[in-house]
């Protein structure tokens, strides 16, 4: 038994937050249904990535989906869509905002089928607003919301950080929180709600800490490389190392930067811990750049996993700053099952990542891999009731 058995999700999204968010509730157990457009509809986008059966079986993103196309501009598709909404709980969509509305299928429309339906939209500025309207993606929201300006070093410009955090760590999994939330509320009341997910909000609230203390308290604007954890101090950085490779340190504790420095035989840097009262701004920044330069020369005289290693064990924060074949041959990471293999119908076992969320009586689960584009269309549709007569017509007329 899953967590989410039962649930069942209508995912009419295909970029980035709404496949992500889908892809942590599939885990859990939901049952999902991606919708696309088929060729007929003159969609721009498909629902599920086009790159043929052996990249699909890769997937890890749309596993545990089925994958229905249906034509959403005619009145014979948005039926089809109206009879699967019924026994529905969760519709997403990642339409800009009017869109749904258009073709019929937005909030108010569905609630009216299914008073208990919880309709989940994501965009990139919300459902209202000045900038609604706009077209945009993670780096504009992040932009926005002021997270950009805060990466990158205090003498460079800001450094576009992969598309992780309003696409994924904002959006993506504030949709799967609004959506769970919606579900407790809904198991209380009796009724579904709409949950509008701004990829900009979910990136703002990213940064609350940063912005708590000194910006509303004070009224100081952090700036880009400047905070004591956007890499201004030595106990809070990345260093490189004998082998060209490099080390993280986050000695943020006083008494775990008194360990480093015992360590490494610098104990005369442990009284500029950096939590101390400061005399002055400048008289901080001259003492990081000196202690800076030290530790960078003494991180030169070893490899990356000999300091991993040697401070590690001494309980110093350090990690390996990994590549991508690095982390996947970790005792770590595959510890904790983050690389799994799948059975895939064709191409045999097929490595993906693992479930990060760990459930201790209801496990998440693999139960498979990733459809090729309107794989279940002929299956959905003879589940609600159509036959094999009128599955042919809907095919022929490019409803399906």
């Amino acid at each position: 038994m899953s967590a989410l058995d039962g649930i069942h999700i209508l995912d009419l999204t295909w970029q980035g937050p709404g496949p992500f968010c889908t892809f942590i509730l599939g885990d859990m157990g939901a049952e999902i249904i991606k919708i696309g457009a088929p060729a007929a509809a003159g969609a721009r986008q498909t629902s599920i990535k086009k790159g043929g059966e052996r990249e699909l079986a890769y997937e890890a993103i749309h596993r545990n989906k089925k994958s229905l196309q249906l034509n959403l501009k005619s009145d014979e598709g948005r039926n089809v869509f109206y009879k699967l909404a019924k026994n529905t709980d969760v519709i997403v969509e990642g339409f800009r905002p009017g869109v749904a509305k258009r073709l019929n299928i937005d909030y108010p429309t569905m609630s009216k089928i299914n008073p208990g339906i919880i309709y989940c939209s994501i965009t990139s500025y919300g459902q209202d607003g000045p900038y609604s309207n706009l077209s945009g993606h993670d780096l504009q929201c992040i932009s926005i919301a002021g997270v950009l300006d805060l990466i990158g070093e205090s003498d460079g410009p800001p450094i576009v950080p992969l598309n992780l955090i309003a696409d994924y760590g904002g959006g993506g999994k504030d949709a799967a929180i609004g959506i769970l939330s919606a579900l407790i509320a809904r198991g209380r009341t009796g009724r579904g709600q709409f949950v509008d997910i701004s990829l900009t909000d979910s990136s703002l609230s990213l940064i609350t800490e940063v912005l708590s203390t000194p910006y509303f308290m004070d009224g100081v604007v952090p700036k880009r490389g400047e905070h004591d954890l956007g890499g201004a101090y030595p106990y809070y950085s990345v260093y490189k190392t004998k082998d060209g490779k490099y080390i993280t340190l986050g000695c943020v504790e006083p008494w775990l930067w008194a360990k480093l420095c015992k360590e490494i035989g610098k104990e005369e840097f442990i009284p500029f811990d950096w939590l101390r009262e400061r005399t002055s701004k400048e008289d901080d920044d001259k003492q990081a750049k000196e202690i800076f330069a030290s530790l960078r020369k003494v991180f030169l005289s070893k490899t990356r996993d000999e300091w991993f290693e040697t401070l590690g064990s001494k309980d110093v924060p350090i990690a390996k700053v990994c590549s991508l074949d690095d982390t996947f041959k970790d005792p770590q990471i595959l510890h904790r099952q983050m690389v799994i293999e799948v059975e895939h119908p064709t191409e045999g076992k097929v490595k993906q990542m693992g479930i990060s969320v760990k459930l201790s009586d209801t496990p998440g689960t693999v139960r498979r891999t990733a459809p090729t584009d309107g794989e279940h269309t002929d299956e959905i549709l003879a589940g609600l009731g159509y036959s094999s007569e009128k599955i042919k017509e809907l095919h022929e007329a490019g409803i399906v």
